[in-house]
Order: C-alpha cells, then structure tokens, then sequence
C-alpha cells in the first residue's frame, strides 16, 4: 500500500500543510515539529509520487554525503574530497549524466541512528544519484537492518551506493563500492610502538562505546597488548566522545586513578589534543613524563608541541575515490582495504628510568 502525505500527517500528528512545509523546507517550521514530521516520513519510508515527481528522472545529478560531524575533520576532509571529485569523468554505466555537474548535499547526522535514516529516506525521495556513507557504523542489529533496507531501496531505484571507511555490509550486494581503512592494523602498529618503547602501563581514551571505529581501534589495541604479553587493564579504558573536551576529561580521570601511567593513546587525534592540554596542566611534559599518541593524522596533529605520533588514515584520497566511485568510476562490487600508517613524531619517548 502507498503511503501518503496525509498517513505522514496522521503519524506526526500535524496538518498535511506542515508536513508540505516541512518536505518543501518554504516555510518556518518548529524544530519540535520537524523533527517530529523527518521521522514519520522515515518510518512511514514516505517517498513522494504524483505528477510533479514524475517529471524527474529516475536519478537526478544530487549525490547525498552522510557525515557524523561536519565540524569534525575526519569528516570534512573526506566529504571535501568527495565533492571535488564528483564531476571526474565517469563510465557509460553511471547514473549520473556525464555531461553535468552533480550537486553534493551533505548530510550531518549528529551521531543520531533516526536521523541517519531520515536522510536516506529524503535522498531516495530526492531520487539521489548516489550516496555516499562516511565513517564507523552504528553497531545495533535493529538500526543496521533498517539502514540495510533503506540502501537496497535507493539501489532498486537506481541510486549507486559508496561506503568510506565504513566496514562492508555482509551479503548486501547492491552496495556499489566499499573502502574500509584497516583501523585494527593501524591500532595494533601504534601500540606495539609504545610497548617497544618500554611502556606497560597504558592509558586508553575510546570513542563512544556503539561505533565501529571504536570497537575496531580497541580491538587493534588489547591485540598489540596481549602479543607482548603486557596486562590489559579493563579501568585503563575510557568512552567518549570524538572531541578535545572528552580526551581532556578522560586524561583527567585516568592520570588522577593511575599516577603511574606513562602513555595514553587516544582514538583520534582531537582527543589526543585534549588529553595534552590535561597533561601540560598538571605540569607533565610530554614526552618526558607521558607519551600520547593518537590516529587519522589531522592537519593538527602537526601543529601540537611537541607534533604528535599518530596513524595516518588517508583521508583526502579515500574521499576523492570515494567521490569518483559514486560519479560512475569503477565496477560494481568494489571492495577496498584501506591502509593505515604508523606517524612516529615527538609526542612519544622511551620509558624514563625510576
């Protein structure tokens, strides 16, 4: 049966008119109310039909990038890179008309599993080109398979779908091409280096506990740790967010329950930075009294004092071959491991005697 806008109305329990305005985006609309109308038009996976549509092509030249924090640079570098490459030349094969400009549409989910679905569904209602996927994967079983048939839905329709280092869907052959970086290799390299440096006792600041980023570079890490036979201390691990204040936070926890520390690895470069401001803080030098190492090699990883030892995540190239992926380049089916590589620089130093 086909959903209409009047069962989407009925679900949000607003007037037709707000759930047009909402769709049409011609007319201010409560935040509440919004928010309330993109999820009914998700559960309801409303897509518009009738005359006005049917003047579109079953593609248009929109390409939608979903990111999890467009402020974030893990994210903006790619989803820049993708948008520079959209209009390579691409292959007779491609949905997208070779001969015009293709519009990027990015998509910043906030980290939110509903809104990451609203999105698809407004793509597919868009009738979208391509998608492209940026990022670790929410690790829930309900929300994996409610994006699965959200993306096999795009596919039915024409929609090429592009996953950036996000891991593969397993069995979903509608997925056009797929680069995963190799975050567990690039985690089991960074802390092998710390431990043949001397290091045992290891701090570690994870990301939020649900992501696949999260659970890959830890997984990378107890590996590096039980191969040298070094303990793996459950209350060494801290979750949180992606960012500065949380590395901070956590810096500040671990270094006041376990003085004795002498490296903290953190699972990004943000949170690498904060965990330094924490360190300089208490008066800790760095590498002197504490390593810190981080990953993804952000353009500030450069900048800190002393520069900081990291794993460098091509990001600019995964993203550009994103783009020309979803731009028509390359046979369907495309599966890509993406390596990571060990950055030593100053923010780490062998163990201090005493």
């Amino acid at each position: 049966m086909t959903v209409t806008l009047a069962d989407v109305a009925a679900h949000a329990r607003v007037s037709p008119a707000t759930v047009s305005r909402v769709l049409n985006g011609n007319y201010p609309v409560a935040a509440a109310t919004r928010e309330r109308v993109l999820r009914a038009v998700s559960e309801l996976d409303y897509v518009v039909n009738g005359p006005a549509s049917a003047l579109a092509a079953a593609t248009s030249d929109l390409v939608g990038i979903l990111v999890n924090d467009i402020a974030d640079p893990f994210f903006g570098i790619m989803a820049g890179a993708a948008q520079a490459h959209l209009n390579t030349p691409s292959d007779a094969s491609a949905p997208i008309r070779t001969n015009a400009e293709r519009l990027a549409v990015v998509c910043n989910t906030g980290g939110s599993p509903a809104r990451e679905l609203t999105y698809l569904t407004l793509l597919q209602r868009q009738r979208a080109a391509a998608v492209i996927l940026t990022g670790g994967a929410i690790e829930d079983a309900e929300h994996s398979a409610a994006v699965a048939a959200k993306l096999a839905r795009l596919a039915e329709a024409g929609t090429r779908i592009v996953l950036c280092g996000r891991p593969a869907l397993g069995g979903a052959e509608f997925v056009h091409a797929t680069l995963s970086f190799d975050n567990r290799a690039g985690a089991r390299r960074l802390t092998g280096h710390l431990l043949s440096l001397g290091h045992r006792r290891i701090g570690y600041v994870a990301g939020p506990a649900e992501r696949t980023t999260t659970r890959h570079r830890l997984e990378g890490h107890r590996e590096a740790l039980a191969a040298a036979g070094a303990a793996d201390d459950p209350a060494l691990v801290l979750h949180g967010s992606y960012d500065r204040a949380s590395g901070r936070a956590a810096a500040a926890r671990l270094l006041s329950a376990a003085p004795d520390l002498t490296a903290i690895v953190a699972a990004n470069d943000t949170i690498a930075l904060g965990v330094c401001a924490e360190a300089r803080e208490r008066g800790l030098r760095i590498p002197e009294d504490l390593s810190v190492a981080g990953f993804d090699d952000l353009p500030s990883a450069t900048d800190a004092v002393p520069a900081l030892t990291t794993v460098r995540l091509p990001l600019y190239e995964a993203g550009a071959r994103a783009g020309a992926l979803a731009a028509g380049a390359g046979a369907a089916g495309h599966v890509e491991v993406v390596p990571a590589e060990l950055v030593v620089r100053g923010s780490t130093g062998v163990v201090r005697a005493g």
